[in-house]
């Protein structure tokens, strides 16, 4: 099976996310996409993140009835920060029937040289883009840099996870923000406050 693998802190997942990803199966190869829920990102910082158990049940209610999504807990037990040719060498080895793909915002394409291993993520596995805000695809010249990438004409999405966090610790709604489950989750446990 083709899996495109859609990284994040995912703190919380979000409407954006999940239109990304539903399109990213849409619109490519994949016959699959699966959030990678990343315990800490070797990019950002630790506060304000949940633990990733939470975030992990979020997006396992957001995708339960989209069977071309599917959620991964890998990186919880492997070695932290999170690197994904780490991640992409465990996958491997755990699903060695599936051909993997990272998926990833045009945004991060022109940071992805920092990435450790990128040239052999880019070789062994690939990259599938989408188009970020203030990033479109058209404007990039990494056709001719980067090989094995593949281009996604996906809905600029400027959704953040921030907003909705700071909605919620000031009591204001998230409706359509999120999917009502996470909603729900959030309430009930309450989260961010």
């Amino acid at each position: 099976m083709k899996v495109g693998l859609f990284f994040g802190s995912f703190n919380p997942i979000h409407i954006g996310h999940l239109i990304i990803a539903n399109s990213v199966v849409q619109l490519s190869d994949l016959q699959q996409v699966w959030f990678v829920v990343s315990p800490q990102n070797p990019f950002k910082r630790k506060s304000n993140l949940l633990h990733e158990f939470d975030r992990f049940d979020m997006v396992r209610l957001a995708i339960t009835d989209n069977a071309n999504l599917n959620v991964s807990d890998i990186e919880f037990n492997l070695p932290r920060p999170s690197y994904t040719a780490t991640t992409l060498a465990a996958l491997s080895d755990k699903y060695p029937k599936n051909t993997f793909k990272v998926i990833m915002g045009s945004d991060n394409l022109t940071h992805f040289h920092k990435w450790r291993n990128y040239k052999v993520i880019l070789e062994e596995y690939g990259v599938v883009v989408y188009p970020r805000p203030g990033s479109p695809l058209k404007s990039q010249g990494f056709k001719d840099e980067y090989k094995n990438v593949q281009l996604v004409e996906a809905p600029l999405m400027e959704i953040s996870a921030t907003l909705i966090r700071r909605l919620i610790k000031e009591g204001k709604s998230i409706r359509y923000l999120v999917p009502n489950e996470v909603a729900q989750h959030i309430h009930f446990k309450k989260l961010y406050r």
